[in-house]
């Protein structure tokens, strides 16, 4: 099938295959992903969840309520939350880590089983990619 300028080919999986599986890669735009997964592989408590929200999204004071009640439904199956960040933008400022969700989890094991479950979700038809973050970095709100 033609998208655009490239062909896209499907096929049929194989039940019980052999063959060898290439590691897929993700493109997501304004991401730049190669730095995304060499940083915040270490587990922590904390987990960043990118690409779910639009500094846009975050404006509205209903809509951001909306977000955060998703979120903390959400990570709360996999472990008590402790906490959850969503920097807003600010007229004229740029804010550090807007468009960016953290969550604190109680322990850094209910934080791998989120990281786990989240990762390569659909959240508002965008993929979900996750990291861990830096807990100090956390407790300073250096995002």
């Amino acid at each position: 099938m033609q998208v655009g300028d490239k062909k896209l080919v499907v096929q049929r999986a194989s039940v019980g295959a052999k063959a060898p599986v290439a590691p897929v890669t993700v493109q997501v735009p304004g991401l730049d992903v190669p730095d995304v997964l060499q940083q915040g592989t270490q587990p922590t408590r904390i987990l960043c969840l990118l690409n779910m929200v639009t500094p846009e999204e975050l404006i509205d004071e209903e809509e951001y309520n909306d977000i955060l009640d998703d979120i903390r439904e959400e990570c709360n199956k996999y472990g008590p939350v402790v906490s959850i960040e969503i920097p807003r933008p600010v007229d004229g400022i740029e804010v550090a880590g807007c468009g960016k969700i953290f969550v604190e989890f109680a322990t850094v094991t209910d934080c791998q089983k989120a990281q786990q479950a989240l990762s390569g979700r659909k959240f508002a038809n965008r993929i979900v990619v996750t990291k861990y973050f830096d807990p100090d970095s956390y407790e300073r709100r250096d995002f």
